[in-house]
């Protein structure tokens, strides 16, 4: 499979997903989710990013956004994986409740040898699938598709009970992410 992003439009609006090596369940813990939650603020602050919808699970993240301060979406969507990958891994290594340090750290270490393009550890898989979305009705579909996630893996009963999420900005509440553009 190519490791090349398929971004044909630059100022297009995408929907990607992107996972851990293998799926594995990292984003159990808090701090590991806030990590992804700071590196996209960030990026819609400093960066251009403009997110319409996110949902952030047990091993993935779904993501609806466009770039727009000249940089390439492919490039953003890879800074932002580069981080995040390089500080959740730190944040394994420090954290003393992580009872799946070593076996996290060793899953991470093997994909990283069989990667010519990771120098250590291997976090997130390569694989994206990039989707551009051309109409509303298409960015409505992928909004619910990301938010009633959380409701079809039995998390939640409401999408808007899921706090990592962007479906409460959609309820009408304040999501924990400022800045979501609401697509309507």
């Amino acid at each position: 499979m190519s490791r090349n992003y398929k971004f044909h439009n630059p100022d297009g609006v995408y929907f990607v997903s992107f996972a851990v090596i293998e799926w594995i369940d990292v984003f159990t813990r808090n701090e590991y989710k806030n990590i992804i939650l700071d590196s996209l603020s960030y990026c819609q602050k400093g960066k251009g990013m403009e997110i319409f919808a996110w949902c952030i699970m047990t091993n993935h993240v779904h993501l609806i956004f466009r770039s727009i301060q000249n940089q390439k979406p492919q490039n953003l969507l890879g800074d932002l994986k580069k981080f995040t990958s390089k500080a959740i891994v730190n944040e394994i290594k420090i954290n003393p409740k992580e009872s799946r340090k070593e076996w996290l750290l060793e899953q991470f270490l093997t994909a990283g040898k069989k990667s010519s393009n990771v120098s250590k550890y291997q976090f997130w898989r390569h694989d994206n699938k990039p989707i551009e979305l051309w109409s509303n009705k298409v960015i409505n579909e992928k909004i619910n598709y990301i938010h009633n996630n959380p409701v079809d893996e039995g998390l939640v009963f409401y999408p808007e009970d899921y706090v990592y999420s962007s479906a409460r900005d959609y309820s009408g509440e304040k999501g924990i992410l400022e800045g979501i553009i609401v697509v309507k």
